[in-house]
């Protein structure tokens, strides 16, 4: 079910951000909404003047264990996911300059050794790829042993989280 503070907006329109997917919109109604971010980083980006907003969901941090796979799946990857979200919403006519980014997800999730560290190492690609693109992040909501489920309206630019164990939403921004 959506976050209750995003609807009564008017005629909000939910689409599903899945694993390893990006959307980029500029309808006033959508409501992207990603589930389950447990290692993996929700990044939503806005650009509050021209109103367009995108969300990604990516899995791991680098493409590099199958390029091929990149190549048909972005937003699976870190490293090919956020140029390919920023590339599509400047199609909309956002500016990276005015872009508000928010961050949720990076849990550590069945990996109590931290043999892996996905969501770690998820968390230190972002880092890495805002500090090239001189971005930085309005909000994050990361770590934890969490899931996390995120909403970001499109009209007013309104992130809000669903933590699990949580009863209230926060809102990210």
């Amino acid at each position: 079910m959506p976050a209750p503070s995003l609807m009564g907006l008017g005629f909000e329109h939910r689409v599903v951000v899945g694993l390893a997917e990006l959307v980029v919109s500029n309808n006033p109604s959508a409501v992207l909404t990603t589930y389950s971010l447990g290692s993996c980083l929700g990044i939503a980006i806005y650009d509050p003047v021209a109103k367009v907003g995108g969300l990604l969901h990516a899995m791991l941090p680098d493409s590099k264990i199958d390029p091929g796979k990149a190549v048909r799946q972005p937003g699976m990857f870190l490293d090919t996911g956020l140029p390919a979200l920023l590339r599509e919403a400047s199609d909309l006519r956002a500016d990276k300059r005015r872009l508000k980014i928010y961050v949720a997800g990076g849990a550590q999730i069945m990996d109590d050794k931290n043999v892996f560290n996905i969501g770690g190492r998820n968390q230190t690609a972002l880092a890495e790829f805002l500090r090239r693109e001189n971005l930085q992040a309005s909000a994050i909501q990361v770590g934890g042993h969490v899931n996390r489920t995120m909403y970001f309206s499109i009209q007013t630019g309104r992130v809000t989280l669903k933590v699990s164990g949580l009863q209230n939403e926060i809102i990210l921004c």
